[in-house]
C-alpha cells in the first residue's frame, strides 16, 4: 500500500505574477506624470494671477489719492512686494507712465514653476483705464 504525499495548493503571488503588476503599475504612472505636472503648474498660476491683481488694486488706489500711478512696488500697499504670495514668481514693474503701466510675474529660476514652459510669464497692462492681460487667456484661468 503506497501513500501518495499530497501537498497542499500554494496560495500567495509568485514573483512573475508580482513582477508583471509591479510594471502594469509603473507603466500607468509614468503615462500619468506629465498629466499630473502640468495640472499642478496650472494650478500654481493662480500664485502669479493673485499677485498680478494685488499689484492692480494698489496701483488704482495710489492713483486715487496721488493722481498718476506708482513708479515702483515699493511706494504701493496692500501687501505687495517683489515676489508672489507663495513665492513662486517674481514681479516686476514696468513701463509706468500718466496713463498707465505694465506688471510682469516670471516663474523664479529656482522655484517649482521654473519648469512651466506653457506660461513661464503672465503680465498685466493697464492703459487708459483697460487692463490686457497677456500672454493667452488659457495662462490665466485654471
Amino acid at each position: 500500500m503506497g501513500y501518495a504525499l499530497s501537498h497542499p495548493p500554494r496560495r500567495g503571488v509568485t514573483l512573475v505574477e508580482l513582477a508583471i503588476a509591479m510594471s502594469i503599475v509603473v507603466l500607468m504612472a509614468s503615462m500619468a506624470w506629465p498629466s499630473y505636472q502640468a495640472r499642478l503648474a496650472k494650478v500654481r498660476r493662480q500664485d502669479a494671477v493673485l499677485a498680478l491683481t494685488q499689484v492692480q488694486t494698489a496701483q488704482e488706489m495710489f492713483r486715487a489719492h496721488h493722481g498718476l500711478y506708482a513708479a515702483s512696488l515699493s511706494q504701493l500697499r496692500g501687501g505687495v512686494g517683489p515676489v508672489s504670495p507663495q513665492g513662486l514668481y517674481d514681479i516686476v514693474l514696468e513701463n509706468v507712465g500718466a496713463e498707465g503701466y505694465g506688471v510682469v510675474a516670471r516663474a523664479r529660476a529656482d522655484g517649482q514653476q521654473a519648469r512651466d514652459l506653457d506660461c513661464p510669464w503672465l503680465a498685466l497692462r493697464v492703459d487708459q483705464g483697460v487692463a490686457e492681460q497677456t500672454p493667452s487667456r488659457s495662462c490665466w484661468n485654471q
